[in-house]
């Protein structure tokens, strides 16, 4: 049993149980009525003061006749006893609470376009099924979110790979094709190559991550591989502005095939799969062999319930990979 109470440098410490014993015996004034009240036997209960007892080296109670007095010593020990059982009582309370959704905080990482997959206000919903719990949705770029899990500053998040995963479990969900954008007709005539892409005048977003950024990784992998070099004239951080600049014709970029509808089509800009398809992939993280808490497994539950039903929309593009049995274990 716990010991919640300390009452100096060389006494013992006193169990719960003994000091929920001895307050329930103050307040009914006998063994007997506290033994009703706990739902325990009277010698029971007597055992657990004759204990407590023998571990501060002091009695507690003067037995009268019809009603326990308390000593002087008992007197001092009350106003520590209560407060140490209502606080366990108050934990106690606060963990229900925490695993009936009744109280806690959901700390998730969202990737910064997440909307482009969801199409819904994870926030909004997840507060409507559950308005006694705290959120923590914080939006940011992927890299930045693998890496707030792995520092335990956040429990959980939905990312798009590649990110260092050294000490992350990672369950990919699904996967949506990154295509070429551009304004000039003659560069949307056929599937770009890794080396045509480097040859072409690029604006890319996501400045800030040049090197770390998911799908600037893979190009930059890709352009490394074929022995180029990627030189964007323009990096901006922010996709929008990125095509405003493409719809301008100051160069190309790439986008998710999720935000072709929302963010391209309305500039008139073309887009054309590249010669080697390169793909976003999805994927729920969580720190290694670490549970997620209630909350923050139901938020990443309802990230995966929102990305499922827009993929199976009329306007989903991404492709969902099969979790059966992987997303039950990786949330529990």
């Amino acid at each position: 049993m716990l010991f919640l109470c300390h009452l100096n440098s060389e006494a013992p410490m006193a169990t719960l149980n003994q000091l929920e014993a001895f307050v329930t015996a103050v307040s009914t004034g006998t063994f007997t009525g506290a033994a009703a009240d706990l739902k325990m036997s009277q010698p029971a209960i007597s055992d657990l003061i004759r204990r407590l007892e023998a571990e501060l080296g002091a009695k507690l109670f003067q037995r009268g006749a019809r009603q326990l007095i308390l000593t002087a010593e008992g007197e001092e020990l009350l106003p520590f006893a209560r407060q140490s059982v209502v606080a366990a009582r108050m934990g106690a309370s606060a963990v229900r609470a925490v695993q009936s959704l009744g109280g806690g905080t959901a700390t998730f990482g969202l990737l910064r376009n997440a909307e482009f997959y969801l199409r819904t206000d994870l926030a909004r919903n997840f507060h409507l099924a559950h308005p006694k719990v705290r959120i923590r949705l914080v939006g940011q770029n992927s890299w930045e979110t693998g890496r707030d899990v792995t520092r335990g500053q956040l429990d959980a998040g939905l990312v798009t790979l590649p990110i260092d995963d050294e000490e992350l479990d990672v369950l990919p969900l699904a996967r949506d094709e990154i295509v070429y954008v551009t304004a000039d007709k003659r560069r949307a005539q056929k599937p770009p190559s890794i080396v045509d892409i480097a040859g072409a005048p690029l604006v890319l977003y996501d400045a800030h991550y040049a090197r770390t950024d998911p799908a600037r990784r893979q190009l930059n992998d890709r352009a490394q591989l074929s022995g180029v070099s990627l030189e964007p004239g323009i990096e901006v951080e922010y996709l929008t502005t990125a095509l405003s600049l493409v719809a301008e014709g100051f160069g190309d970029t790439i986008v998710c095939r999720s935000a072709v509808a929302s963010e391209v089509e309305p500039r008139g800009l073309r887009t054309i799969s590249m010669a080697e398809p390169m793909y976003d992939t999805l994927a729920l993280v969580k720190r290694r062999g670490m549970s997620l808490s209630p909350a923050t497994r139901e938020m990443a539950a309802l990230a995966f319930s929102a990305l499922v039903t827009h993929a199976r929309s009329d306007v989903g593009t991404v492709e969902l990979i099969p979790v059966d049995g992987l997303l039950e274990r990786f949330l529990g």
